[in-house]
């Protein structure tokens, strides 16, 4: 593909099928904010809703860390943007520094990669902070859900922002 995207295996196990349309989605992500500037990447879809681009980074960067850091690997990390675990403030990316939001983001997917790739099976399980136990392929198909969705909302996104549509 041109847009440096790679496709999902078309065949192959479970595990590197759910890590290829995890991959697929991230950089889907990626590829709807790139080429726009700082105000088209904050700019919001219709009032009262703060749901921009740069929003949709800075929950992702959000999810990535709630679901693999916390989750799976037990950490005890707050949220990045919102001491109160109120994830719709990573919504609000009005005044949000750009650099900071992707480098956010870019980090945790890495912290996610290197998660993922260390535990021996999908079935390994981790909890959050109620105790109630998720396994690895749960938390790998939560966060593809996640993406796909979100990744609906930044095609009429960035439709809105300059005419750009597909995939």
């Amino acid at each position: 593909m041109t847009d440096g995207r790679t496709e999902p295996p078309l065949t192959g196990g479970e595990r590197e099928t759910l890590r290829g349309y995890l991959d697929w989605h991230r950089a889907t992500l990626a590829v709807k904010c790139a080429g726009l500037s700082d105000d088209d990447l904050r700019r919001t879809s219709m009032p009262p809703s703060t749901l921009s681009l740069l929003g949709l980074v800075r929950h992702m960067a959000e999810v990535e860390r709630s679901w693999f850091r916390r989750v799976v690997d037990g950490q005890d990390v707050p949220l990045v943007w919102s001491a109160d675990r109120d994830f719709q403030v990573a919504y609000d990316a009005a005044h949000a520094d750009v650099a900071e939001a992707f480098a956010a983001w870019e980090g945790e997917i890495g912290h996610a990669r290197r998660i993922e790739g260390a535990a021996p099976s999908l079935d390994v399980t981790g909890t959050d902070r109620d105790g109630t136990a998720y396994s690895l392929r749960l938390v790998l198909l939560h966060v593809i859900q996640e993406y796909a969705r979100h990744n609906g909302h930044a095609d009429l996104l960035r439709e809105g922002i300059d005419g750009v549509t597909g995939v």
